[in-house]
């Protein structure tokens, strides 16, 4: 049995200002699917998801998130109130706050913060840790602890921008997987970026191939290796 919709892209286009990075982009992904947007760098990957996050406004079409439309040209509904979790290239924690702290902060007002913060230690193979400092932990920890913090407030969607990408090449394999595991376990809906085709495959059930702003195949993976439907596609998957 499928799952329902959740996140519908129709005929997007969007960029910086007056400037259009993505034309007419056509997307859906199911709730509890995580998709990821592949391409090289400069392609309209991260600016899609900054558009999905409500960081940058539509030019035309629409995004709607659990069929409510999040955004138009026009109408940019707050990132606060989309009920959308981010984790960033650079983990983005805070510095003075402890593990648990980073983790709690954006649940301050639910009722089991302690824990809902326990539990995500638990999930992320940080139990024990919660303790200590970001500056403490190695890349591939505070990376965990980014992904526990973005998961603990239970959002509707996860965002992930090259999450990865500062990692080293056995850590990013092994780092990939458990994070397609964590998402799974929990029915988390997510979109990836990156560049990385082996990331890309190892995580997702769709992947979308991205060539200057437009995208050529929106698809599993499977298909886009046995049935890619343009050249760039069959050349960029190999």
């Amino acid at each position: 049995m499928s799952q329902p919709l959740l996140l519908n892209l129709r005929n997007l286009a969007c960029g910086y200002g007056d400037q259009r990075i993505v034309q007419n982009l056509n997307l859906h992904l199911n709730a509890g699917d995580i998709g990821c947007l592949l391409g090289s760098s400069g392609c309209g990957k991260t600016t899609t998801l900054r558009a999905i996050a409500g960081f940058e406004p539509v030019h035309e079409g629409e995004i709607q998130l659990a069929g409510e439309v999040i955004s138009r040209a026009g109408f940019t509904q707050a990132p606060e109130k989309r009920r959308i979790g981010m984790v960033f290239q650079d983990y983005a924690l805070f510095p003075h706050l402890t593990v648990a702290q980073n983790i709690a902060f954006g649940i301050a007002k639910h009722p089991r913060q302690a824990q809902v913060v326990e539990e995500m230690l638990e999930l992320v193979k940080l139990g024990g840790l919660g303790g200590r400092y970001p500056h403490e932990l190695s890349g591939g920890q505070q990376q965990r602890v980014a992904l526990a913090r973005a998961l603990a407030p239970e959002p509707q969607l996860l965002l992930l921008d090259e999450p990865f990408s500062n990692l080293d090449v056995e850590l990013r394999r092994r780092l990939s997987h458990e994070v397609r595991d964590i998402l799974k376990s929990r029915g988390t809906s997510a979109i990836l970026v990156t560049h990385d085709q082996e990331e890309a495959f190892a995580v997702s059930d769709h992947v979308g191939v991205f060539k200057e702003g437009r995208l050529e195949q929106w698809d599993t993976p499977y298909n886009l290796y046995h049935e890619p439907q343009t050249p760039f596609v069959a050349s960029f998957i190999g």
